[in-house]
């Protein structure tokens, strides 16, 4: 699998991340197979949280690491930090402790890349700088980013970080598609026309700030998937239009189409399947035509001025 930049930290990621936010309830011989099947297939990066699983996912990764040593130095692992129970935590008391702990489950002694993981209102930009600066100082963290921040949000962090915003971890599919109506519709008087996130892509994109995107393959939080969802029959019907002429599976479209935007983001498949890994891989490998892009896009059944 090819990989791209992350940011501009000189790392290279897969074109394709896996979310391991479902593994808690995976043994240790199947995580073990599915870490092992998504290096085979040449996915390099891993996405955690301190929440998933309640440290649960982190630890069962963790013990997976320690039975597989040579592993940690050929893979990328990333974990976020900042929700707790009720309430958001960026303190840099909360950031220092997020990431000790999940080093201790992990079985690691660094993480390739940190995300706040959702805005904190009461956060403090020098207390965040304190906290990725000490972190970085001892290693524990090579690379830093954000999940969920609009352009206002990461400025105001940028005015006080000695350390560059990498990531930003945001949700984004062909159903969930704000960031590009938008820029469709831009000054027209339609629903569509209405910014729920400040320009976000354009900001990224000018700032260097790779797209994570989050739910690749979900409608909404109360729908779940579109993938075969009545509600999205028009969307199936050319997602399995193309899977025929690609030769892969619906979902590894829905994959593409995101992989096919210039803005080289990085999926984060949160699949627990070893048949689904290898399908959602070859996604990578096809290069779906610009006229495809806008017919997926229009099959939602959203228009265009």
């Amino acid at each position: 699998m090819d990989k791209i930049e992350i940011g501009r930290s000189g790392v290279f990621g897969s074109k394709i991340a896996l979310g391991c936010m479902r593994i808690s309830g995976m043994s240790n011989k199947a995580l073990e197979e599915l870490i092992l099947a998504a290096v085979k297939n040449g996915i390099n990066f891993f996405d955690h949280a301190d929440i998933y699983g309640g440290g649960k996912s982190e630890s069962l990764f963790g013990e997976v690491l320690a039975n597989n040593p040579e592993l940690r130095e050929k893979i990328l692992i990333q974990s976020k930090c900042g929700i707790r129970k009720g309430f958001y935590d960026l303190s840099y008391d909360h950031i220092i402790y997020s990431v000790n702990e999940s080093l201790k489950r992990l079985k690691t002694d660094y993480l390739d890349f940190l995300l706040l993981h959702r805005p904190d209102t009461l956060m403090d930009p020098q207390e965040i700088n304190a906290a990725f600066l000490q972190l970085k100082a001892e290693n524990k963290v090579r690379h830093f980013g954000v999940s969920n921040m609009n352009p206002m949000q990461m400025e105001l962090l940028k005015r006080h970080l000695e350390v560059p915003i990498e990531v930003n971890q945001i949700q984004f599919s062909i159903v969930h598609s704000g960031m590009i109506d938008v820029g469709f519709h831009v000054n027209m008087k339609h629903p569509l026309a209405v910014s729920y996130d400040e320009s976000v892509l354009e900001y990224c994109r000018v700032n260097d700030i790779t797209i994570q995107p989050w739910s690749a393959l979900q409608a909404s939080w109360e729908e779940g998937t579109f993938i075969n969802n009545p509600n999205y029959q028009g969307l199936n019907d050319k997602l399995n239009e193309l899977a025929n002429k690609y030769q892969a599976t619906p979902s590894a479209i829905a994959l593409a189409w995101i992989l096919r935007h210039p803005a080289k983001m990085q999926p984060i498949i949160g699949t627990t399947s070893i048949k689904h890994l290898q399908e959602l891989s070859k996604a990578e490998l096809i290069n779906i035509t610009r006229q495809e892009w806008y017919d997926l896009y229009k099959a939602v059944g959203k228009t265009m001025p």
